[in-house]
């Protein structure tokens, strides 16, 4: 009862989509009317014309008359087919588009937390092959689904007009072929289900590979990789041959069903002729041509429609894992009275702040930090204390459990997150470049900045060198996240986009990991004149990095066990001593 209510209220998602392409949906209504309505006259004329030419003499011209006829209502039959085609495409990847892109946008303010737990390729998955295969079945349902039943209705009521016996025994046998489609598709649901959640399983560990490929290929995982594959690809194989065999029993069961209905037809037509009399209804050859035309007509339906109510039953599975991450609750939205951060000084204060990623595992609890502007606040510690964790809460990927971040007195989640993180320019150990050309890279965070202000960010961040080097300088055109540059170019690119923007506040979680010794000295002489009279949020491992900071705060299970400037922490012989020293141990 839980599958048929999802079902349910998955075509009602459907149908609300389809609200906003009413009119092109009554202009397919009308094009399928006329399709239908050709269809059906046809056989009449040749009817008519068979009798012509069985009883009496043969009437040439009466026939050419009917066929004069039949050719028109050919001609227009298949030009409102043709524009029923295009109509249906219309609808079809327009309502198709519009949810990829509601999804897609529906993504981009979806919680770091729901992101953070999925793998991106399933998420991907679901916004191109669900929707791809959404879109297969939603053509078919408006292709042949309206058309299919509208043609069973029609022929039925001129079948019971020619010949009421021979339409009623049609009629009774027909819930036979309905009720073995409808037997059949309700079972293929869960396993059409069941195909595409193992499609998103296997598209994410293709990208997880394929993203990846660097560390497989060092660690010679090549193998356990193909055998992971061939586990979750035989899963998909036997899932997809499971799902494609029960679904494809219904169109030869209904076929069978639908032969013997034109064969009791043709029987019970051929009979009426040789002994007239016997049925109280005059019938002729003519009648019954049109009425076994007719009868095909009227069952070719049943197959295409359990063949569409299975590709149904398929999108309808897909539509709901799309949905499911439509539906995923956005993260909190700005408040209405929300306040927009402007002319921002830097005092950054965290008052009695909790966190956790989890109910069940603690990480920061009680946290008090006091920040002076202009500030260079260097936050160390081992790994898992919580430092990146600090700057997730800082930009306002993840909100506090309890206690408050302040920004110059404003609680950050009374401020709007696009204020607040203009406020900030952010360098991490992850680098990010989009598909572009390496001026547009560098331009993100100003993108009305000159030539002249873009050169002159590299210069001070020691990337114009190597820039002016490549075949376009700053015009040539890098892959997807910079795949052909250095990772240390990359990091360069990015702390560029930094030093053009130059906002009040900064985080640099690692900023300078991938860069070779002499290129970080020279950096660090950048940084040191870009966080001039800027509050500063610096993660560093290499402690010698931080040793001229105002404030260093060293974290532990989620807690700052020491704070203080350099030599103290030293003179104090506590645990960032033994973590400085550490580093220089032989």
């Amino acid at each position: 009862m839980e599958k048929s209510a999802s079902q349910k209220q998955i075509l009602k998602r459907i149908l609300k989509q389809l609200k906003g392409y009413t009119f092109y949906i009554f202009l397919s209504i009308l094009m399928a009317v006329i399709t239908v309505a050709g269809n059906l006259i046809v056989p009449i004329f040749f009817g008519e014309a068979i009798n012509l030419i069985v009883y009496g003499n043969t009437d040439f011209s009466g026939i050419y008359v009917y066929f004069i006829y039949i050719g028109i209502t050919i001609a227009v039959t298949c030009i409102s087919q043709w524009l029923l085609n295009i109509i249906n495409n219309k609808i079809t990847y327009s309502v198709t588009a519009d949810i990829r892109r509601e999804a897609f946008e529906h993504i981009q303010n979806l919680p770091l937390k729901y992101l953070d737990g999925h793998p991106y390729g399933d998420i991907v998955s679901r916004n191109i092959a669900d929707v791809d295969q959404f879109a297969d079945g939603l053509l078919m349902g408006f292709t042949q689904l309206f058309t299919g039943v509208l043609t069973i209705v029609a022929t039925l009521v001129l079948m019971f007009i020619l010949n009421w016996i021979v339409a009623l025994a049609v009629f009774i046998l027909t819930p036979l072929s309905l009720f073995i489609a409808r037997f059949i598709a309700t079972r293929t649901y869960s396993m059409f289900k069941k195909t595409s959640e193992i499609r998103g399983e296997q598209t994410a560990m293709i990208d997880e590979m394929v993203g990846n490929l660097k560390v497989v290929q060092a660690f010679s995982h090549e193998d356990e990789n193909m055998e992971k594959f061939d586990e979750v690809n035989g899963r998909l194989t036997k899932a997809s041959l499971n799902s494609t065999f029960y679904s494809s029993l219904t169109n030869p069961t209904t076929r069978f069903v639908n032969s013997l209905v034109y064969a009791a037809v043709a029987l019970a037509g051929a009979l009426t002729i040789i002994y007239p009399g016997v049925l109280p209804i005059a019938f002729n050859v003519g009648k019954l041509s049109t009425l076994l035309s007719y009868t095909n007509q009227y069952t070719k339906p049943f197959n295409e429609i359990t063949g569409v109510i299975t590709e149904l039953q398929n999108a309808i599975a897909c539509a709901g894992r799309i949905y499911e991450v439509i539906d995923e609750p956005a993260q909190i939205p700005d408040a209405k009275d929300a306040k927009t951060l402007t002319d921002v000084n830097g005092n950054v204060v965290f008052n009695d702040v909790s966190f956790s990623y989890t109910a069940d595992r603690k990480l920061i609890e009680g946290l008090n930090i006091n920040v002076k502007e202009g500030q260079r606040i260097a936050i160390v510690g081992p790994t898992g204390c919580g430092k990146t964790t600090l700057i997730n809460l800082l930009m306002r990927f993840y909100d506090v459990d309890g206690g408050s971040i302040c920004v110059d007195g404003n609680d950050i989640r009374e401020v709007t997150r696009s204020s607040l993180r203009r406020n900030y320019g952010m360098v991490l150990q992850d680098t990010w470049l989009k598909s572009g050309t390496i001026k547009q890279n560098i331009a993100m965070g100003k993108p009305d900045a000159t030539d002249e202000e873009i050169i002159e960010a590299a210069k001070k961040a020691h990337a114009h060198k190597f820039i002016i080097q490549l075949e376009k300088g700053y015009d040539t055109y890098i892959a997807e996240d910079g795949g052909n540059l250095s990772q240390g170019q990359k990091q360069l690119l990015c702390i560029t986009r930094i030093m053009l923007c130059l906002p009040p506040m900064l985080i640099l979680d690692e900023a300078t990991s991938s860069i070779d010794t002499r290129t970080e000295l020279n950096i660090q002489s950048a940084f040191a004149q870009m966080m001039e009279g800027r509050t500063s949020f610096i993660v560093a491992h290499r402690l010698s990095t931080i040793k001229n900071a105002d404030l260093i705060l060293v974290m532990k299970d989620g807690k700052i066990i020491e704070q203080g400037k350099h030599e103290e922490l030293i003179a104090l012989g506590g645990f960032y001593n033994k973590l400085y020293n550490s580093q220089f141990a032989v």
